[in-house]
């Protein structure tokens, strides 16, 4: 293992757990568990992570097939997906946490069946969103056959889970001890490492597809 693996890996991780995002959804998951139990909270937390992590597994195996399957090039994925991951991260910049991805009325819907939050809107699409999802894709499908690049995109996944499972288990002591604008401020940092990760993206797909640039 080199230095230039281990930076590559720590890149990865950087961009997969900003994209996931737990301490934006803090405040989501704060919101939507208010008055239940630990019981009922941990449930909740639980089968969240569960399924995030399980969704970027699955697009992080399947984005080759897929590739294949509707006949678009990686490249051409770099491109829309550094566009998306632009977004998620101009957006938070901007201060608008989580709104790319929580409408009114997913709140409203997930109000009233509470059982299953932890799916919808938590699972998907808060934590596991367009743009993490685009960003396992095109990191796994970039790989080729290099392993240590391939293994970086699952650790990646992993080390994001985790901590989205430490972030949301002490989520209220965490939302005492930052406040909104300790929230908003770390949004802003990630959104600014996402916008630079999305031209990154974007950049390399526009050189693959026009050589000497």
């Amino acid at each position: 293992m080199t230095t230039n693996d281990i930076a590559f890996a720590g890149a990865v991780i950087a961009s997969v757990f900003a994209l996931v995002d737990p301490i934006g959804t803090l405040p989501f998951y704060a919101a939507l568990t208010h008055g239940y139990s630990e019981a009922d909270r941990a449930f909740v937390r639980d089968r969240a992570v569960v399924v995030a992590g399980a969704i970027l597994v699955l697009f992080a195996i399947a984005g080759r097939f897929l590739f294949a399957a509707f006949g678009f090039t990686l490249e051409a994925f770099q491109i829309a997906g550094g566009i998306i991951v632009f977004i998620v991260g101009f957006e938070m910049i901007q201060g608008q946490v989580g709104g790319s991805r929580l409408t009114a009325q997913d709140e409203a819907d997930a109000l009233a069946r509470r059982e299953e939050i932890s799916v919808v809107p938590l699972g998907i699409p808060l934590l596991a969103g367009p743009g993490a999802i685009s960003t396992v894709m095109i990191y796994e499908g970039s790989a080729g056959s290099d392993p240590w690049a391939i293994l970086a995109t699952f650790l990646a996944i992993g080390v994001a889970a985790a901590a989205t499972w430490v972030v949301l288990r002490f989520g209220e002591r965490i939302l005492r001890k930052l406040g909104r604008v300790g929230v908003m401020a770390v949004a802003r940092v990630m959104g600014l490492l996402l916008a630079a990760v999305g031209i990154q993206f974007v950049l390399d797909g526009v050189r693959a597809l026009v050589p000497g640039l």
